[in-house]
Formats: C-alpha cells, structure tokens, sequence
C-alpha cells in the first residue's frame, strides 16, 4: 500500500458506462491523490484505458483480450502502470488486496473475478446483475467466508438498501421495483416484432451501453432485477413487484407491514447508487442534479405487459426452478440479445429462445445441484449458450 491514509481500490469495466461514472466520481475526489487505485480493467478500447490508468497511476491494467495487449502495452509506455491481458490475468488482478472493488464487467464474465475480487475482503460494489442471479448462494458463501460486504450499485436496488436501512427486514411486506418502460413500452406486439437495434438501444432515461440498454428494452433487465431482489435482500418472489413509471424519479418502494411505504427518489443519474457504494456507510456530495418538485408536472405509474415483455413471467419461473436456473436464463439471455444485435433473431424472438433454453434444461433435470460451485455455474453457463446458438441456427434456417 502506497499510504496507509488511502483506499485501495480496483474496477473492473472500467471503460464502460458504470466504470465511467465510478472514475469520475472517484477523480472529484481527489483521484491518485485520494485513493490507491489497484487495477482497472476494459475490452478492446485500450486507448481509453490506458488513459484512465495513467489518470489514476493505476498499478495494473488489463484488457480482456490477449490480441489487444500489444497496444495497450504501448498507450502505457513510459508510465507504471503494468499492462495485462485475458482471464487468468483478470483473476489475478482481481485477487489483490484491496477495501473497494467495482464489479462492473457486462454478463456472466463477470463472475469470477467478482468472486476473487471478495476473497480480500472489504467492500464488493456489485453492478453485475448476472452475479447474484446465476450463482447467489455462491456468492453469499464467499461473502461469508472472506467476511466481504456486497454493496448494490443497480439504482433499484440501491434505492431498497437505503429505504432498508435502520428497519427490521422482518416486517417488509412488499418490495416494489420500478421500471421506465425502455423505448418500446407504448409498441404493440406487432411493431416490437419489427423493432431493430438501433431503435432498442435508444433508451429514453438513462445513458447506458448497448447491451444493457437492450435488455433494459425487452425488460430482461428487469427481469435480472427481480431475481436479483430476491437473492439480495432474501425475500420471497410473491413479495417482489414490477411498476413501470416513466419517468425514472422513484428508484424503487418498499412497503412495510403498517402499511407505510418508503421511496427513494433522485435524478435518473447513475453517479447516485455508485457515489452511495463508494462512500458508504457515509454519505458525500455527489454532482447530481436536484429535484425541483414544484416543476414535476406528474410522475405516471401502469402495470407491466407480460403478453409483450415476457421476460418477467420468465424471471418468476426461475425463481420457483432455483438451483442453476438463474444461470441458464442469464446464459441463454446473453446468447439470445448477441443474436438479436447480430440481426438473425428478432426482438421477440430473445424471450422465445431463454424459454425454449430454460425448458429444455428444466426436463433434462440439470438445474438441481448439491454442489454450487464456480464449476457447476459455468457448466450450466455453457450449455444454455451452446444451445441458445443451436436454436437461433435453426430460427434463421426455418
């Protein structure tokens, strides 16, 4: 450690948008100066990781590409920062000590590094929804064992822990999660068939990358959202809710059994749910737009269409599967939006696939396990992506 004054942190994504917001926060205040910065990591946007790392005097900065390490190695050229590449490199950096760890790399990748990450301890700020929902007990066990305090970086789930705090958890009665709806939440079932890529990412909120913001569209985020409640706060699924409010100004409601409801409101901003993770237990001043409640003409609030978005009926399924369920439907999720970006499925034809998928490993009987381990999960993994392929194969040929 280079000062015994400074946090030791690390993020993993950091070039993506939750790893953007991470750093900037982290450079309001006071950056290298303020914090220890132990490792970051990226896919192939080298340039801007390098940059981030020699911003932050990163001791270690690694690309999930092995192909892509060359260059990396050459944006760092002259500095300290160790550059690195692929998995095992990721789980090492992962490994080293730190009090603060973002988790922020997009889908199942980033399981293990969330795991090795927990293994020093400290604070693990999950924004990796596929992490609890593909393999919870897992990562409650670790948490236990490495006496490892997850925090949620999701603004829904952000938003539950802090309506939660100071409450006895026994007498919630209902968790309300809210949902703007994506680009597509006013389509009939008939244009959601024609919907293309470009019209799914255009979330009308929240600035996010591509894959989140399609699944944000279908409502397969949601969906992860759920399930995620439930591993997160250990409640039961019929205590889970969805609301679609537009809006994006309550982030989430908790009702307790007095009949009292708590909501957190806030700026649709991310910076909000991750300035919480980071300076928790405290609170800091965050660049956030303020609510000026004298100018909020209405805040609009519908149930969700399960005929046109079936990812939540899906999500319930999952939970009453348990077991491997979460990480076949994280899996063949994952499969199923590559090919709808790939424009050989449909929008629609994401949900038919993660069903199929689901079913089929449902009757095969492979999702009961007395052994849930990282083996185990990424077994399940890797047969709902092979078979989410196959399926979208025989849509394109049909």
């Amino acid at each position: 450690m280079k000062s015994g004054t400074k946090r030791r942190i690390s993020i993993f994504g950091a070039t993506g948008s939750v790893g953007e917001n991470t750093i900037d926060l982290i450079t309001r205040q006071g950056g290298a100066d303020a914090y220890d910065v132990v490792a970051l990591s990226g896919g192939a946007n080298v340039a801007r990781l390098a940059e981030q790392a020699r911003a932050l005097e990163a001791e270690i900065a690694i690309t999930a590409f092995p192909e892509h390490l060359a260059a990396l190695q050459s944006a760092l050229a002259g500095c300290t920062t160790k550059a690195a590449a692929g998995p095992e490199a990721l789980l090492e950096a992962a490994r080293r000590p730190t009090d603060w760890t973002m988790s922020a790399i997009v889908g199942a990748a980033g399981l293990a590094p969330g795991l090795a990450a927990m293994e020093s301890g400290g604070i693990l700020a999950l924004a990796n929804k596929e992490s609890l929902v593909s393999a919870g007990p897992l990562m409650h066990a670790t948490a236990a064992r490495f006496n490892c305090q997850i925090l949620p970086v999701d603004s829904e789930h952000s938003a539950i822990f802090q309506a939660l705090n100071g409450e006895d958890q026994k007498a919630v009665e209902r968790i309300i999660l809210t949902a703007s709806g994506g680009p597509f939440r006013d389509w009939s079932r008939a244009d959601l068939v024609r919907a293309t890529p470009e019209q799914a990412v255009a979330h009308p909120n929240w600035t996010m990358g591509q894959r989140i913001s399609v699944d944000s569209a279908s409502l397969f985020n949601k969906a992860m959202e759920v399930i995620e409640t439930k591993e997160f706060f250990g409640v039961q699924p019929d205590q889970i809710e969805v609301i679609i409010h537009p809006q994006s100004i309550i982030h989430s409601l908790v009702e307790f059994q007095d009949g009292a409801i708590l909501a957190h409101l806030g700026a649709h901003d991310m910076r909000g749910p991750i300035g919480y993770a980071l300076n928790w237990p405290k609170r800091a001043e965050l660049p956030l737009a303020r609510l000026d409640f004298g100018s909020l003409s209405r805040l609009d609030f519908s149930h969700p269409d399960e005929d046109r978005f079936p990812a939540l009926r899906l999500a319930r399924e999952v939970m009453a599967i348990g077991g491997l369920a979460g990480a076949v439907f994280t899996a063949a999720k994952e499969a199923a939006l590559d090919g709808f970006l790939a424009r050989d499925i449909g929008f629609c034809d994401m949900a038919d696939i993660v069903e199929t998928v689901l079913g089929e490993a449902e009757r095969a009987g492979d999702l009961k396990t007395t052994t849930f381990d990282l083996d185990t999960v990424l077994a399940a993994d890797q047969f709902a992506r092979q078979r989410s392929k196959e399926t979208i194969r025989l849509k394109r040929a049909s």
